[in-house]
């Protein structure tokens, strides 16, 4: 019997082993201060130092709308914009598995597995990977390198513990409970039984920050060229949205939408700023 036919939780022809993690190099706060622009309201837990994680309990894929990997390519892609922090987005379904890395406006970098861990990316993307993370490019791509090559013995959920094993020493440490190749409903179960779990809420019930928070998001607040880079965001993300939709690409779409929408909170905060004004404290988004 293969690997991949006897691990608990990856169940190849299983629609209920899809799912996705998406790992921000950020603390739990400032990563709460964006989430809720994804439009899902999704568990998030710190995930070792430096690290936070959204677990997607939801998403398109659920609903038959577009495939796991497209969908949080694209949110991956609208909280790195930005942000002065990457996001890896982790996911996998019947047939396959991958990752995905953001970070700023540069292109996504990602790399895929057949469900027995047949590899079915580029070596480059790899290297491109190791050299945004910042992991050692001897010891560290050796170990990445060994990922993309054939192996009878690993299905796509050991590649994907291969990866995380070597993502240990950029500061990732996923929680207990959270695994690779569990569905969605099961992670979302996990991640809410952690100490530190905290609610990202869907926009609507966006949590109110201060400036020091919005700051982590926006780090040019308040500086000489604020209202121009706002407004370039904006200009940015009309194409992109248009873009998206005509590709019926919700992630990508989302990606347009964040980028105007940053870019319009951006502007707003330059005009309604005012010296002495109050500022309110960061409240649990879970919070009635």
């Amino acid at each position: 019997m293969s690997t991949h036919e006897s691990a608990p939780g990856f169940r190849p022809g299983s629609g209920d082993a899809t799912g996705a993690l998406l790992l921000c190099r950020a603390d739990p706060d400032s990563v709460a201060a964006v989430a809720p622009l994804l439009g899902e309201r999704m568990p998030s837990v710190p995930a070792g130092e430096g690290w936070s994680a959204l677990v997607p309990v939801g998403g398109p894929w659920r609903r038959g709308d577009e495939p796991v990997d497209r969908v949080v390519t694209g949110w991956a892609a609208a909280l790195a914009v930005g942000a002065p922090w990457p996001v890896l987005a982790l996911w996998w379904d019947a047939d396959r598995a991958g990752y995905t890395l953001a970070s700023g406006f540069r292109r996504p970098v990602g790399y895929v597995w057949l469900a027995d861990g047949t590899p079915a990316g580029e070596d480059e993307a790899m290297r491109t990977f190791a050299a945004r993370l910042g992991l050692d490019p001897v010891l560290d791509l050796q170990a990445l390198d060994a990922l993309t090559r054939p192996d009878r013995e690993a299905d796509a959920r050991a590649r994907l513990r291969g990866l995380l094993a070597v993502l240990t020493r950029a500061g990732i440490t996923l929680p207990a409970g959270l695994a690779p190749g569990d569905g969605a409903d099961r992670l979302g179960e996990a991640a809410r039984a952690l100490p530190g779990s905290r609610c990202a809420e869907a926009a609507g019930r966006r949590p109110t920050v201060d400036e020091s928070r919005l700051a982590a998001w926006m780090p040019w607040v308040g500086g000489p060229g604020a209202r121009a880079l706002a407004l370039a965001q904006m200009a940015a993300g009309l194409p992109l949205t248009a873009w998206g939709l005509r590709r019926h690409s919700g992630g990508w779409t989302t990606a347009g939408a964040l980028l105007i929408a940053h870019g319009a909170l951006g502007t707003a905060y330059g005009l309604s700023k005012r010296p002495g004004r109050a500022r309110g404290a960061l409240r649990d988004p879970c919070d009635p």
